[in-house]
């Protein structure tokens, strides 16, 4: 049976190119340097068309281990010289021990849901001309061209930045699906941009196994979700202008929008949410249950600041020569390449209050431990009593945000999150202190973009507080 009608009626047309964004730890390599011969990198003067751009939360600017090939905080979606796109063609009912030789041909794409024993239903896809697809998961085979592994935020205790979770990344508890997700992007503009749960493996199959939600459309075709499930939130108004967060959905392996399931992996799907596409929009948010990714459209990009921006914008704070109203030595923010290492001159806040300080290692409340100010920061630096004005709460080193992507304009870093103490624009703050963020199976919470640290306060954030020089 030929299918008919719109391609997001069923699974996407998968294409795909990319090219990873610059990176201040190390320079971006080409595509075809990776282990995949990626055919994305273009040889000639023509500028290329840009899709967007996708950033891992909790990374700031970089993997804990550096950005490397595919696996990387950042990177950039690409229109490729030559389309790979797929779309659904022919649908099979066959039986299901006869699925493996169904699948025999490597050349063809298809996506096989297991309905029981003895039932199977297959559906193949063609090459479609007009679509790219970019696939998304854990695995490090050559057909995933993102490598995401989990990201290790935190729970709302200290300001830890988020790590890698080592070399191989394969860590046996991950939650991310090997094959989570794919986004496929339309070759002509106005280069609109669609999720559609699970990826083609290397065999160019999807498999939904017997327990996994599978069903029938009122249409007679087939749908599904995957195990944990791929959330998307679309911000309610525009990403740069009015930040607002909208509502967590689930995308189906067909593209279709669904309310949240009771957890995470629930057998029973949510309800069906009629008025609501799988279109990606600048500040449009991807969870995989274990890493949560932001799209960024090149409009939108255009509001943040570039790492040339956010370097004047550190000149320009030092310039002022900020002084500690106590020691009166001068305080200076460190280069954006110095992560985790507290430098001698680096600010410090009192969270309750904003007041910026220098180090100091007196006025503790609740915990008493040494932490001297080089090396890195004390793990719980306790509650301490602000000089200035007496309030009692943590006390943190201030790091600039050096990802420009998570911030929603180039306005002056003013504000802090708390308790991690990144600084971006009073805007940036604001925004994402709104933003609910899903961790585990069924629970959401705010979080500091930068690193993963759940937000505290009543707000989230805090305004700082300088002094400047006496002379």
């Amino acid at each position: 049976m030929v299918l008919e009608g719109s391609s997001e009626a069923l699974c996407p047309p998968p294409s795909l190119e990319l090219r990873p964004s610059c990176n201040k730890s190390q320079p971006s390599p080409p595509l075809g340097s990776s282990s995949q011969p990626h055919d994305g990198v273009f040889l000639e003067d023509k500028e290329p068309v840009k899709y967007g751009e996708l950033i891992v939360l909790g990374h700031n600017g970089s993997l804990a281990n550096g950005d490397k090939g595919r696996r990387r905080s950042r990177l950039a979606l690409y229109k490729r010289p030559k389309a790979n796109g797929v779309k659904p063609d022919v649908i099979h009912n066959v039986s299901t021990p006869l699925v493996s030789k169904a699948l025999s041909n490597k050349s063809q794409h298809s996506i096989s849901y297991t309905l029981s024993r003895s039932h199977s239903v297959i559906v193949e896809y063609t090459h479609d001309t007009n679509t790219d697809m970019f696939q998304i998961g854990r695995s490090t085979e050559s057909m995933i061209d993102f490598v995401v592994t989990d990201t290790a935020g935190s729970s709302g205790q200290g300001g830890g930045v988020a790590g890698e979770g080592g070399g191989g990344g394969q860590s046996a508890q991950s939650t991310i699906s090997r094959y989570a997700c794919r986004i496929m992007c339309e070759r002509s503009a106005p280069y609109t941009a669609r999720i559609y749960a699970a990826g083609f493996d290397s065999s160019k199959n999807i498999f939904l196994g017997e327990r996994a939600a599978k069903w029938r459309t009122s249409d007679g075709l087939m749908d599904g979700l995957t195990t944990n499930g791929v959330l998307v939130m679309h911000p309610a108004g525009e990403f740069v202008c009015e930040p607002a967060p909208g509502v967590w959905r689930e995308i189906s392996v067909c593209g279709n929008v669904f309310a949240l399931r009771e957890t995470r992996s629930a057998q029973q799907r949510g309800k069906l949410v009629e008025n609501e596409s799988n279109t990606l929009q600048d500040g449009s948010l991807i969870d995989l249950c274990g890493a949560t990714l932001l799209w960024r459209t090149p409009t939108g990009l255009r509001h943040t600041p570039t790492l040339k921006q956010l370097e004047s914008l550190r000149q320009e704070l030092n310039a002022a020569r900020p002084q500690c109203p106590v020691g009166f030595n001068t305080l200076a923010f460190p280069s954006l390449a110095q992560r985790e290492i507290v430098d001698k001159k680096q600010p410090w806040v009192y969270m309750n209050c904003g007041h910026v300080h220098g180090y100091h290692n007196w006025g503790y409340r609740k915990e008493k431990g040494p932490a001297g100010p080089g090396g890195t920061a004390p793990p719980s630096t306790g509650e301490r009593e602000c000089p200035m004005c007496r309030r009692v709460g943590p006390y943190v080193p201030l790091w600039l945000g050096c990802e420009g992507g998570l911030y929603l304009d180039a306005g002056p870093p003013t504000h802090a999150f708390c308790p991690c103490g990144h600084v971006c624009s009073e805007k940036t703050v604001g925004g994402w202190s709104q933003i609910p963020l899903p961790h585990g199976t069924h629970a959401f919470h705010a979080a500091c973009p930068f690193c993963g640290t759940w937000l505290t306060g009543e707000q989230g954030h805090i305004k700082l507080i300088f002094q400047g020089p006496v002379d």
